[in-house]
């Protein structure tokens, strides 16, 4: 039986470790029959060729480093070279300097935030600027989201801010990008053990309490539940949803306290 992305081509960038969220959607991806390709560059390379070689066929791995507008450019190239359209790509990068996390909101420098800030929303805006005239048919943008829309986390800082206008950007990229029948979605995940989640200060605090409010439960070593929906969202069965935070965090974010296991006396 065809999978739901049969046929599909997607590229998926953010792939380090099979621990990352990026492979399970690029693993998830091509079980459902899309043909995709990675992204990576720099001392990082090694860790997604490594990851890459588990995957079964092994993905080709293109180089962009997501701040550099002419190595985006060079990217759609060679993708339009290869495939001739694009039907979507996975945005799932982030980063923010140590000084701009942990507590260090007030004394976070300017370099430190425009760092965050290029890097983890105004990136899904440049690939979406380069990549999008390939969507010749239309096609689905999917980028990874903390939901930060109405609420501060403990010692996420900038980065919650950065969160908060990737989930701006995403809605105005639906918007303009709409008239091409192209979708964008945030996929607003629990926390999940990554690399990443490793370099944010207070972390295991998100992860050892989350279970406690997600009605549904919450594993985070399971990143199956977000796979899934991003194959979803990048395939023909969410034609009418875009500008849209999906949550994927067992309903922690529609709970207003922890969920009572017992009934009450």
């Amino acid at each position: 039986m065809p999978g739901i992305l049969e046929g599909k081509k997607i590229l998926v960038t953010g792939v380090l470790t099979p621990a990352s969220i990026a492979f399970a959607i690029a693993d998830t991806a091509q079980k459902e029959g899309a043909d995709i390709v990675l992204t990576s560059f720099g001392r990082v390379m090694s860790l997604t060729e490594k990851s890459a070689r588990r995957m079964k066929p092994t993905p080709d791995i293109l180089e962009m480093d997501v701040n550099n507008q002419a190595q985006i450019d060079t990217l759609a190239q060679t993708l339009k070279q290869r495939w001739g359209r694009l039907d979507g790509f996975v945005h799932a990068i982030a980063f923010a300097p140590a000084d701009a996390l942990g507590g260090n909101f007030m004394t976070a420098p300017w370099e430190s935030v425009q760092t965050a800030f290029q890097t983890s929303a105004y990136s899904l805006k440049a690939m979406a600027q380069s990549l999008s005239p390939l969507m010749l048919e239309g096609g689905s943008i999917v980028t990874l989201d903390f939901d930060n829309s109405t609420q501060a986390w403990p010692f996420y800082d900038w980065m919650g801010v950065c969160k908060a206008a990737l989930e701006s950007v995403t809605r105005y990229l639906a918007r303009d990008l709409g008239k091409h029948h192209i979708r964008v979605n945030a996929l607003a995940a629990g926390p999940l053990k990554t690399m990443a989640a490793k370099g944010i200060p207070g972390f295991e605090r998100f992860e050892n309490t989350w279970g406690q409010r997600a009605p549904l439960g919450w594993n985070s070593e399971d990143r199956t539940p977000v796979a899934k929906m991003a194959a979803v969202l990048l395939s023909d069965y969410s034609p009418a949803t875009t500008g849209e935070i999906v949550h994927v965090d067992g309903g922690y974010h529609a709970m207003g306290s922890e969920v009572a296991t017992e009934p009450p006396d």
